[in-house]
């Protein structure tokens, strides 16, 4: 089972990004989903997560700018930023809860794309 983020880069403030991560492999179910994120110097935060039925979480800093959402049939969760600030530069990891076939429940994470958000 792997977690596979893409669609950072570069935007300028104010502007847009949409974050993908779709999970893949032998997979029984999937939990919570959710993206953190780590800008530099700085401790792993939350950023949203969604479970499986669809409830929403989101930090403060980014509620009303931020949308997470998924794809159960795709096993695929979404990040819509917008309005970004400066202060959103961070690597940005997904994470979800899975159950693989035939293993026991356990925490993945993706490997982190980079959003800078600077003009």
């Amino acid at each position: 089972v792997q977690l596979q983020a893409s669609g950072g880069g570069l935007v300028q403030p104010g502007g847009s990004l949409r974050l993908s991560c779709a999970a893949s492999g032998s997979i029984f179910s999937i939990n919570t989903m959710a993206w953190y994120r780590q800008a530099p110097g700085k401790q792993r935060e939350l950023v949203a997560d969604v479970t499986r039925g669809g409830s929403l979480n989101y930090a403060d800093s980014v509620k009303g700018r931020f949308t997470i959402s998924r794809d159960n049939a795709k096993n695929t969760v979404y990040l819509q930023m917008n309005s970004l600030k400066p202060e959103d530069t961070a690597v940005y990891y997904c994470n979800a809860d899975i159950v693989p076939r035939g293993l026991d429940r356990r925490e993945y994470w993706g490997q982190g794309t980079l959003v800078t958000v600077s003009s």
